[in-house]
């Protein structure tokens, strides 16, 4: 059988393979502590499961619009301004199966062969692949730990060519915890300003997990706001992984290519999960608000468990519930049998001796450092490192 050569032009997504090889290890019975994947330990909270068993019963079982319920909608519309002061209609949302779905719409929607997008590293590990299934071409620009993982105006302005079509980026960031403030995200507007070829993308699904204030978008600037694609969804603030619903607030014009796109590939999202998302966004707020609180704490602990291991540089996470330290100084070394070239072998090396999951820096963009998720209990989180510190105590 002769299969499609897109497979070829993107890879396995490096979070969910460490998953996996996590879930085989543990069916052999071996203790493994995760700290790869990027969802909240915590149930949905009771108000938001009750509105889903409501549509149940009150026979929400029939295809839905494409774009979503108006009530959805008019429910992302509410929070955006509540939260963001942002002003939209619901003929600028989009529901989608999950944030991630809401991505692959934008940029099928946007890039054409050979486009550029710009993303600053590091990224999500879906961000460069979906530019490589729409054909378009990654531009990076890397930043660095000691920056603090924040591209500057400067450096966007120096990576945008007449071929760029889009910038896209994450804040709070996944996987380094990066958040822009107000004043770096203006000075990233007047960049765009003067490029009014280039769509900004801003991933903002981990706006809820914020250590350092209030969230701020990139879509609060007038001059740029029609060009301007908020991506967000339930996963994260509100422990809703498994739902599956994502969203995207636009200009109309893109909002309807989206639209067009999603109809043939799955149409409406879930309608019991839809029902439970209007709950989400304009009810309680407070299981929210005690998530990031426990994450605070964890924060808090795991950032005293890092510093004691030697070799580690690790910055402090201003959001989502991530460190993603620079683990370079092992590359090199070995425990006499196992040898570390690269931050693969040493998230392999982690699982295969401390029985750890993590994340290669590399399929961020980084491949010096290596992501560790908190979002586990704080007495799996503990136990993980004591492990880990023991393991690299071995490598000489």
């Amino acid at each position: 059988m002769q299969l499609s050569s897109l497979l070829e032009r993107f890879a396995e997504p490096e979070t969910l393979k460490m998953a996996k090889l996590g879930r085989e290890l543990r069916a052999k019975g071996v203790d493994v502590i995760d700290l790869s994947l990027g969802e909240p330990d915590f149930d949905t909270p009771e108000h938001i499961k009750q509105a889903a068993i409501k549509a149940i019963n009150d026979n929400w079982s029939h295809y839905t619009p494409v774009p979503g319920f108006l009530d959805l909608r008019e429910a992302v519309c509410t929070k955006l301004k509540r939260d963001n002061n942002l002003d939209y209609k619901p003929e600028q949302i989009v529901v989608s199966t999950g944030a991630k779905q809401s991505l692959a719409n934008v940029l099928l929607a946007l890039v054409d062969e050979n486009d550029e997008v710009v993303i600053p590293t590091p990224y999500w590990v879906t961000y460069s692949e979906l530019v490589k299934i729409a054909r378009g071409k990654v531009v990076e620009i890397r930043t660095s730990v000691e920056k603090g993982f924040k591209a500057t105006a400067e450096e966007v302005e120096a990576a945008i060519t007449p071929n760029t079509k889009a910038f896209l980026f994450s804040s709070p960031c996944n996987p380094s915890g990066a958040v822009y403030n107000k004043e770096e995200l203006a000075a990233l507007a007047e960049v765009f300003k003067r490029h009014p070829q280039v769509t900004i993308i801003s991933d903002e699904i981990y706006e809820y997990i914020n250590y350092v204030g209030d969230h701020e978008s990139i879509a609060q600037f007038e001059d740029i706001k029609d060009r301007v694609v908020i991506v967000n969804g339930l996963s994260k603030g509100f422990a809703m992984t498994g739902w599956r619903i994502g969203y995207t607030a636009s200009s109309v014009a893109i909002a309807k290519a989206m639209e067009k796109l999603q109809g043939q590939f799955t149409s409406g999202t879930c309608s019991i999960a839809q029902k439970a998302g209007v709950a989400a966004l304009t009810t309680d707020l407070r299981p929210t608000q005690e998530m990031a609180e426990e994450f605070t704490r964890r924060k808090k602990r795991v950032l005293e468990l890092v510093n004691e291991v030697p070799g580690v540089v690790c910055s402090d996470p201003d959001g989502a519930f991530y460190i993603f330290p620079d683990m370079s100084s092992y590359f090199g070394k070995t425990d006499g049998e196992t040898f570390i070239k690269d931050s693969a072998d040493l998230c392999m090396y982690i699982l295969n001796t401390a029985h750890v999951s993590s994340v290669m820096g590399a399929a961020f963009g980084e491949p010096n450092c290596v992501r560790f998720s908190f979002a586990n209990s704080l007495p799996n989180i503990e136990r993980g490192w004591v492990r880990i510190k023991d393991a690299l105590s071995k490598l000489k």
